[in-house]
C-alpha cells in the first residue's frame, strides 16, 4: 500500500530511522496504529488535554482508542488503500481536532494527528479534495498570491449576512462566526542592522498568520529580540526558490487537511532557505506554536532527509528561546511592571503537548510583580479550521465552554488575557468578546527603555 507520509520510524514501533528520507510503504502505517495498548487514558476528563472530543461527548466512540480500533478494523477488512474510504473511519475521525495531546499523554504515544493526516490524504486520493478543504488548507498560497482578493472576499463575507449564509450553504463555512480578516498590510520588517549585535544573530520565522493577519506580533517579537541584544534577520526563501516573494510556510495547514504533497513542497522550501544556517547553528525563532512545533516534529514524516534533525535543534518558540538564553547565556531583560489585575493564561495544545508551558511561565516571571492564573483546559475548540466548519461549530463551542471561555469572561476588565495561538485568540474573542494577546506583545509593553 502506498503511503503519503514516511512511517519508517515505526519499523521498530517508534525506535527507528525517522530521518531516512525514504517514503514508507506497506505495513509501517499499520504499526503506527497498532501501538495503542488500550490504557484508556484518552477517556480521562481530569487535568490534561487529551481527548477534547471525548470530553464533550462522553462517548468512547470519540476517543483515541476507538479511532485506533476503527482503523484496525478497516485496514484488516480492506487490506489496501481503498479501506480509507470506509464510512466507519469518517465517523471515527469526525471530531478529531489534531491537538497532538495523544502523542504526549498516551502511554503508547499514539500520534493521531499524523494518523489523521495519512487518512485524509488517502481519502483525497480516492474521492478528490473538497473545495472547502482546498480553501482552508491553501491559506499560505491565497495570502501569498492573492492577498488583496482574499481580504476583500473575507470582509464582504463578514459584513454582509447574506454572503455568510451563502458561504455556509455552498461551502459549509459556518455563518455563526466571523472569518479572521487579513490585516490592511502584510508585515514588512525594517532592514537588519549592518553589523553583528552583542548577542549575535537570530532568525525570526514569521509564519503565515503573523505575516498576513497579525503583523504586530511579529514586530513586537523583533523589538524584544533587538532590545535584548540580538541582530534579528527575517526568514526569507532561498534566492533560487520558484516563489521568492512568497513568505516561507511551515506547511501545517496542508498537513491538517491531508494535502501532503503541498506540505512536502513547503518543507522543501524551508530546508532550502535554512541550509546555510543549519551549518552555522543560527537560532530560528517562531511565534505560532502549531507552526514552529510542526517544523520540529511533523517535518520528519515528510521524508526530506537527515537535515531535518539538525534543523529541529535550532528551532525555538519565542518564549523557549528567551528562557534558554536566560538560563544558559546570562540574558537579563530590563523590564518594568505592567498595570492591571492578575492575568489569565491559556496554553495552546501544542505548547502543552511539547512541554513549552514551562518556558512560558519562566518568561512571564521576568516581568516584575506579574501574576497570572493558568486556565486548566483542553483544546480551545477552534483548532485551525475546525471551528469554522458548519457541522463542527457546536462541538467547537462546547470544547471552549468546558473551562476556557468561562475563565476569560470572569477575568477583571483590566486583566491581560494571554494566548499564543492564533486560533485560540480567535475563539476567545468570538466566545467572550475579549481580545487575548500573544506573549511577545506583553513583553514588548514591559520593556524598560529608560
Amino acid at each position: 500500500m502506498k503511503t503519503f507520509l514516511d512511517w519508517s520510524a515505526y519499523d521498530t514501533y517508534g525506535i527507528g530511522d525517522a530521518y531516512s528520507g525514504i517514503p514508507a510503504t506497506g505495513g509501517n502505517y499499520a504499526k503506527a496504529v497498532a501501538v495503542c495498548m488500550h490504557s484508556r487514558d484518552c477517556q480521562n476528563t481530569g487535568k490534561g488535554v487529551m481527548c477534547p472530543s471525548y470530553r464533550i461527548t462522553g462517548d468512547r466512540a470519540h476517543s483515541t482508542e476507538a479511532r485506533v480500533a476503527a482503523f484496525k478494523t478497516a485496514l484488516n477488512d480492506g487490506g489496501d488503500a481503498a479501506a480509507f474510504a470506509d464510512p466507519r473511519l469518517d465517523a471515527a475521525m469526525d471530531l478529531c481536532v489534531s491537538c497532538k495531546a495523544c502523542k504526549k499523554e498516551c502511554p503508547s504515544a499514539v500520534d493521531m494527528t499524523l494518523i489523521k493526516t495519512e487518512y485524509l490524504a488517502q481519502r483525497h486520493e480516492i474521492k478528490g479534495v473538497p473545495l472547502r478543504t482546498r480553501l482552508f488548507g491553501g491559506v499560505p498560497e491565497w495570502t501569498g498570491r492573492h492577498r488583496r482578493l482574499l481580504r476583500r472576499a473575507i470582509l464582504l463575507r463578514n459584513r454582509v449576512p447574506l454572503m455568510a449564509r451563502l458561504a455556509e450553504w455552498f461551502l459549509g463555512i459556518t455563518a455563526r462566526r466571523p472569518i479572521p480578516e487579513p490585516a490592511p498590510a502584510a508585515y514588512v520588517a525594517p532592514p537588519a542592522a549592518p553589523h553583528l549585535a552583542e548577542r549575535g544573530d537570530v532568525i525570526l520565522f514569521v509564519d503565515t498568520f503573523c505575516h498576513h493577519f497579525e503583523p504586530e506580533v511579529a514586530e513586537a517579537a523583533r523589538e524584544v529580540l533587538t532590545f535584548a541584544g540580538y541582530r534579528v534577520r527575517i526568514a526569507k526563501p532561498d534566492p533560487s526558490d520558484a516563489e521568492p516573494d512568497r513568505p516561507l510556510c511551515c506547511g501545517r495547514t496542508y498537513l491538517t487537511t491531508g494535502m501532503v504533497e503541498k506540505a512536502r513542497s513547503e518543507g522543501k522550501r524551508v530546508l532550502a532557505a535554512f541550509e546555510s544556517e543549519i551549518a552555522i547553528g543560527t537560532p530560528i525563532i517562531g511565534l505560532e506554536p502549531s507552526c514552529l512545533l510542526s517544523l520540529r516534529d511533523e517535518l520528519y514524516s515528510l521524508g526530506l532527509g537527515p537535515k531535518i534533525g539538525a534543523l529541529g535543534k535550532q528551532l525555538y518558540l519565542f518564549e523557549e528561546f528567551l528562557a534558554r538564553e536566560h538560563q544558559n547565556r546570562g540574558l537579563r531583560l530590563k523590564l518594568k511592571a505592567l498595570p492591571g489585575a492578575k492575568a489569565v493564561l491559556h496554553g495552546h495544545c501544542h505548547q502543552k503537548a511539547f512541554g513549552v508551558m514551562k518556558a512560558t511561565r519562566k518568561v512571564l516571571s521576568f516581568i516584575p510583580g506579574f501574576s497570572y492564573d493558568i486556565v486548566e483546559t483542553s483544546c480551545c475548540g477552534m483548532a485551525g479550521s475546525f471551528g469554522l466548519e458548519a457541522e463542527h461549530y457546536d462541538a467547537s463551542m462546547q470544547m471552549a465552554e468546558i473551562a476556557l471561555l468561562p475563565a476569560m469572561r470572569a477575568a477583571p476588565d483590566d486583566a491581560p488575557l494571554i494566548a499564543n495561538g492564533f486560533s485560540c485568540r480567535h475563539q476567545i474573542e468570538h466566545g467572550s468578546g475579549r481580545k487575548a494577546r500573544h506573549i511577545a506583545l506583553l513583553i514588548r509593553d514591559a520593556l524598560d527603555r529608560d
